[in-house]
């Protein structure tokens, strides 16, 4: 007896998706960047930490703590030799950022917190002294603008003249670009994942 076998499925290709599953392919890549992205934040807060101790201000936007070199979060004040121009002439707008910051602080003990650091090495954080948010604050008088937070106290300063909004100067990040100095680093969350990897397989 003879037997009919089926034919053979060598060579199948299959035909083209539909638009339902190319849908649903966006859709599960999408969710897939979402948990990566909730995952490098997740590991950066692995590295919190809390520094304090004597205090040297470097510029108006970042200071060291003890041998902590720390770049305040979520701003960028005018580089300590960047002059702006109001009224007519310049002004050294770099170290009176600097100055502000100085008097911000008035001596006090000064407390930073913060899970990730820069490209060059130094904590990200967020500052205060005597219970002032420094970050927030030197936005608010005008001595640094918004990078990446603080934009409604950004356009208050601008409102109200404060600061170097008083005249016209330019961005620090293009000052720096100008003068071939190093600019500053964002938030990064594949650093973050970088730097939580490390944290969990570090032999200690």
């Amino acid at each position: 007896m003879s037997r009919a076998w089926p034919p053979s499925r060598r060579g199948y290709r299959a035909g083209p998706r539909g638009p339902w599953r190319r849908l649903f392919d966006y859709v599960l890549t999408a969710a897939l960047f979402g948990l990566l992205a909730l995952v490098a934040a997740r590991m950066d807060r692995l590295n919190m930490r809390r520094e304090q101790g004597a205090v040297t201000i470097n510029d108006g936007d970042s200071l060291t703590l003890g041998a902590t070199r720390i770049r305040l979060r979520g701003i960028d004040a005018p580089e300590y030799t960047q002059t702006c121009t109001r009224d007519g002439g310049d002004y050294a707008c770099g170290r009176m950022a600097r100055q502000a910051l100085v008097a911000l602080i008035g001596g006090r003990p000064v407390i930073c917190e913060g899970w990730q650091k820069d490209r060059y090495g130094r904590l990200l954080g967020e500052c205060k002294a005597g219970g002032v948010d420094l970050n927030r604050t030197l936005v608010e008088a005008g001595w640094a603008v918004a990078y990446g937070g603080f934009q409604s106290e950004e356009a208050a300063a601008r409102a109200a003249r404060r600061g170097i909004w008083a005249g016209s100067f330019v961005e620090p990040q293009e000052w720096r670009r100008d003068h071939r100095q190093q600019p500053e680093s964002r938030h990064d969350p594949l650093g973050g994942v970088l730097n939580g990897l490390r944290e969990l397989f570090r032999f200690r």
